[in-house]
Parts: C-alpha cells; structure tokens; sequence
C-alpha cells in the first residue's frame, strides 16, 4: 500500500497534453542532490496550484548523476533519490532534434511515444544543467525553459569572462587571474596574497580553497579535482562579507529583499555547507533577512545589481551575489540558476513560490530564448563555389 497523499503509478503517468509542464531537476553536477531539493520544492509549488501550468499535466523528470533520464512520481520525498534513481522511474531519451525532444523508448517491438512537453522549469544547479548544455539541447527541440538563454548561462558559469564583463563596463569586482594545473603559474601574481581560489567553471561554493601563497597554490591546483578545467585566483579579502540579492526578468526587471548569509561552519568564506545543509536547501540556511544596511550601501547595491543584470542578459530568476565591508561594494558572482530559486528572498513584496514560478513559465512561453532560421541560405553561395577539389589545391 502506498503512503497516504502519495501517487500511485497509475495515476502520475499522465496522458500527454499541448500544455504539460515539466520540471527537469538533477543531472551529472557536483550539485546533483542540491538540484533534486529544488525540483521537488517546485514540483510540489506547482502541483497545488494549477493554475501556475495553466491546466495542463505536471511532469517531474528526473536527470540521473549517470547522465540517464527518467520520469518520476511529482509527490516524491528526497530520501527517494539516495540511493539514485528512484523506484518506479520510467525511462526517457532526450532526443536533440526539432521534432525530437522527450520520448519514452519502445521495447524491440514498439514504437517510442513522445512526452509532449510544452515548456519546462529548469531546475538544475552546476555542471551541464546551468551551463548552457541543457538549454542548447531544449532550443534544438523546440521546448521553451525558464531561466537563462545558453549564452547567459555560459557567461554565468564562466568566472572568468564575467569578472571581464564587470571590470570592462566600470562595475566593481576583485582582481581575477587565470590558473590552470597544465600551465605555469606566475612567478610574481599581480596581487598580494592571501587569495581565493575558484573553478573558473562551476556554481555555488564547491572546490573553493584559500591559500597563504604562490606555492600553495601551485600545490592545491594538482590537488584539487575540481581545478581540472581551469582556475581563477583573487585576492582574499576577510574584511569583506556576504550580501546576496535575486533578480527577476518578468514581466519587468525587478529586485528582492537583500540578505546577508550569515557563515556557521567556522570557515574562511561562505561555504556549500553553510549553503545547503540544512535540509531544505537554500530555504533553511542561516541568514539576515532582511540585511540591516546603511541606505546609501543598499542603493548603490541595487543600482548595480540591474546594471550587471543587464550586462549580463539575465533571463528568469537569479541571484547575484556582492562582497561588502559596510562601505565598499563589489560585485562577486552571478548564480543564474540559484538554490531553490532563491524562492525564499521575495518578501518586500511577498511573492508566493507558485505565483514566481507562473511567471517564469509565461516567460518561457510568451519570450522563449532563441529561434532558428535558415532565411539567406537561399544556394548563391553553393552554386558559385566551383570545385572543392580546386579550392584544396
């Protein structure tokens, strides 16, 4: 018998309709489980209100740390997913053409059945899912998403080029320097240590370490798996702490509370534990909520968290992350896809967690991300190319 207020199978695998709505949560990241408490948390948002996916099925699909897809019950507990994949899954393809999409496979003798998706609430933190792997692949089947565009979420992943994009434009930001285990390190950095070292590609506060010098950093650049693709290095700054606050892109550009996260593991920076482990994600961890601020740090924090949100194309909901003493301020890291899509920062004015994700929704239906087109590929060009062969020699 099943627990009273779960789905029985039967019931979740719902007839495919123009309308469905899916949640894609998990995925091959680092962040893979802080990924499945947010889909839950929105699968569950949506599920009590109906409205919010505008009458159609909801479906939860879950992306395995494998890499694998598959459609779950939308009622499901974390503790289902410890173990992997959880039981009763159905499996699924992801197949990245325009009339491909979701299907569930045939056996040897059945044909595949497509899972009409119409648009999707991506909730997928770090690694291929806030990369702009994800999205490429829905904008090759036509489904619309919430959250960044594939350009938007590289930029997002990519330390490197958004500290670029922050300094290019006048936006304060600390130094950031380019490191990688296969390469020499300077011998001179072009700032004092101690510094902060960073995956040049990555979300959230995973793999971050603080080093006292040069050779240390050499050290933790061979050491640290998580610097295989490449590092950036800034000078740390234990003078400056942590205020965060979300943006919005729909229906107009707009800004939530200001929090401060406040750090309890005892360690140099805000870490993934201080973040995430506390049961319910982002939800749960220990802030200041509001941030008690001097009301020329909170204006100028505002003013610069929409002109980076500009600078930077931010499409959904995302979170921008600054460092403060109480009178310098410089922008951090932007997180396009945050932990419980920072649900949790709306509360001046309060903003109910399924009234944001209908929003997000009918963003992704009314201003979907990219279109393809073939328009000028009209054969001038292939039918005055000549020989290849010519061309070759």
């Amino acid at each position: 018998m099943l627990p009273e207020g779960t789905c029985s199978q039967r019931e979740w695998r719902l007839e495919p309709t123009v309308a469905d709505v899916a949640v894609i949560f998990g995925g091959p990241s680092p962040e893979h489980d802080v990924s499945v408490l947010t889909g839950l948390q929105a699968a569950r948002a949506l599920r009590s209100a109906p409205s919010a996916t505008a009458g159609g099925a909801l479906r939860s699909l879950y992306w395995s740390k494998t890499g694998s897809w598959y459609e779950v019950a939308p009622d499901l507990e974390a503790e289902a997913f410890v173990e992997g994949v959880p039981r009763g899954a159905s499996r699924l393809e992801l197949v990245a053409r325009p009339d491909g999409g979701f299907v569930e496979p045939g056996g040897r003798l059945g044909r595949s059945r497509p899972v009409e998706v119409e648009a999707a609430v991506v909730c997928c933190h770090g690694g291929p899912g806030e990369d702009g792997t994800l999205q490429a692949v829905l904008d090759l089947c036509g489904i619309a998403y919430t959250g960044p565009s594939v350009a938007g979420a590289a930029l997002g992943m990519d330390k490197l080029a958004f500290g670029a994009l922050l300094r290019a434009n006048g936006v304060p930001t600390l130094d950031r320097l380019a490191v990688s285990p296969r390469d020499d390190v300077p011998a001179s950095l072009p700032f004092p240590g101690p510094y902060i070292v960073k995956p040049r590609f990555g979300g959230s506060s995973i793999g971050i370490d603080v080093v006292a010098d040069r050779d240390t950093l050499v050290a933790r650049l061979g050491a640290n798996p998580h610097f295989a693709a490449g590092a950036v290095v800034e000078p740390y700054r234990p003078d400056l702490g942590d205020l965060q606050v979300a943006v919005r892109s729909w229906p107009t550009l707009a800004l939530s509370t200001i929090e401060r996260p406040l750090r309890t593991s005892g360690g140099d920076i805000l870490a993934y534990r201080d973040k995430y482990v506390a049961g319910e994600g982002m939800v749960a961890a220990p802030r200041e909520l509001p941030a008690e601020l001097d009301a020329s740090l909170e204006a100028e924090l505002r003013r610069l968290a929409l002109v980076t949100a500009r600078l930077a194309g931010v499409r959904g909901v995302a979170r921008l992350d600054f460092l403060s003493d109480g009178t310098e301020l410089v922008v951090n890291e932007l997180n396009t896809i945050p932990g419980s899509l920072a649900r949790y920062l709306w509360t001046d004015p309060p903003v109910a967690f399924a009234d944001l994700l209908g929003s997000l929704l009918d963003e992704a239906r009314r201003s979907p991300t990219h279109a393809y087109s073939a328009a000028g590929a009209d054969g001038t060009v292939l039918r005055s190319a000549g020989s290849i062969a010519a061309k070759l020699g």
